[in-house]
C-alpha cells in the first residue's frame, strides 16, 4: 500500500484529527434518519444537510450515538495503553456497557458481555455476525498502524473479533482501514477506487456499481453505500449528506462515510457548522485522540 508522495506530519495529523471528527459529525447528521428509507426523508425533510435532533433516539441536535461513543473507547484504550492492546479497549467498552449508552447493537453487546464475563477476547466464528458494528468503529485503527500494513491487518481483525467475527466484516473492516489510510497519505479517488475494486473482486457480494440502493446495518449494504456516495462525490458534505440522505442504518453509513471523506478532504472541508454542533467535549476529545494515536504510530516515530 504506497502512494506517491509523502505528506508533511502537519497535514498527517490534521487529517487523522478529520477521521474521527468526520465519523462524529457523520454520526450526527444521520443519526435522526435511522430507519426510515429515502422516500420518507424527502417528505419530511426534503433534503437534509443540517443536525436537526430528534428520531427515534430522540436526540439533541449535534448528538452523537454509539457509533463515536464506541470509536471513543478504542481511542482511549490505546492511549491508555500507549500501544495496540485489546483488552484494555474491551475494558474501555465494558466501562461504556455498563453506563447504560442511549443506544447499543445487540451483537456488540453479546460481544462485550462476553468479555465481562468469561474474559474472551473474541467471539467465536459466527455466519450471522455480518453487521456493520465492527466496521463503524475503525477509525482509530487506521491512525495507530501507519505506515505498517501488517499491523493495521491484525489491529483491523482483533478489534473487529471482539464483537463480531465473520469474513465479511473482516473483509470491509481492512479495507476501510487501508482505503482511510491511503486518504490520509493523498492517494488519488482513483487509487482508492483500486482497493474497493480489490474487495469486490475477493467478495463480489460487495459490488457497489450499480449500487443496489440498499443502507441496512447488514456490512455489506453499508460499505456499498459508503463506497457509491464516497466515489460519486465532490466534498465532504455532498458525501455525507447523500450517503445519510439514504437512509437505513443513516448514523452508521454516516460515521463511515465521514471518517473516509475526511481522511480524503481534510479537516477544512468539514463544514464548520457541523463542527459547532457537536459537543464540545466530545469534539475536542477526538481530535486530541487523533493526534495522540498518529504520535504512537511507526510514521510518526520514523520522522521524528
Amino acid at each position: 500500500m504506497t502512494v506517491t508522495a509523502a505528506l508533511p506530519m502537519d497535514d498527517l495529523l490534521s487529517r487523522g484529527r478529520a477521521v474521527l471528527l468526520g465519523g462524529a459529525v457523520g454520526d450526527a447528521l444521520g443519526a435522526p434518519l435511522e430507519f426510515m428509507t429515502a422516500g420518507e426523508i424527502q417528505v419530511k425533510y426534503g433534503r437534509l444537510d443540517e443536525m436537526v435532533g430528534g428520531g427515534w433516539l430522540r436526540l439533541r441536535p449535534g448528538q452523537v450515538t454509539d457509533d463515536t461513543e464506541m470509536t471513543l473507547c478504542v481511542a482511549r484504550g490505546i492511549r491508555a495503553a500507549g500501544e495496540w492492546d485489546l483488552r484494555t479497549i474491551a475494558m474501555e467498552f465494558a466501562g461504556w456497557l455498563k453506563s447504560k449508552p442511549i443506544d447499543v447493537g445487540d451483537t456488540c453487546r453479546r460481544g462485550i458481555r462476553n468479555f465481562m464475563l468469561k474474559g474472551a477476547l473474541a467471539t467465536p466464528l459466527n455466519e450471522w455476525d455480518a453487521g456493520n458494528g465492527a466496521l463503524m468503529r475503525m477509525g482509530p485503527v487506521a491512525l495507530l498502524p501507519l505506515g505498517d500494513a501488517p499491523l493495521l491487518q491484525l489491529c483491523s481483525l482483533e478489534l473487529a473479533h471482539l464483537t463480531h467475527n465473520n469474513p465479511l466484516s473482516d473483509a470491509a473492516c481492512a479495507t476501510y482501514g487501508r482505503m482511510v489510510q491511503l486518504a490520509m497519505q493523498g492517494a488519488s479517488k482513483n487509487r482508492l477506487r483500486r482497493e474497493a475494486d480489490s474487495l469486490v473482486a475477493a467478495f463480489p457480494t460487495f459490488r457497489f456499481d450499480p449500487y443496489p440502493g440498499l443502507a441496512t446495518g447488514y456490512v455489506v449494504d453499508t460499505l456499498q453505500t459508503v463506497c457509491h456516495y464516497f466515489f460519486r462525490s465532490r466534498s465532504f458534505e455532498e458525501c455525507v449528506v447523500t450517503t445519510v440522505n439514504q437512509g437505513g442504518d443513516a448514523d452508521t453509513t454516516g460515521a463511515i462515510a465521514g471518517g473516509l471523506a475526511g481522511a480524503y478532504y481534510g479537516l477544512q472541508e468539514i463544514p464548520r457548522r457541523w463542527l459547532k454542533k457537536l459537543d464540545r467535549q466530545v469534539a475536542y476529545e477526538l481530535g486530541e485522540l487523533a493526534v495522540t494515536l498518529l504520535q504512537l504510530s511507526p510514521r510518526f516515530k520514523k520522522e521524528s
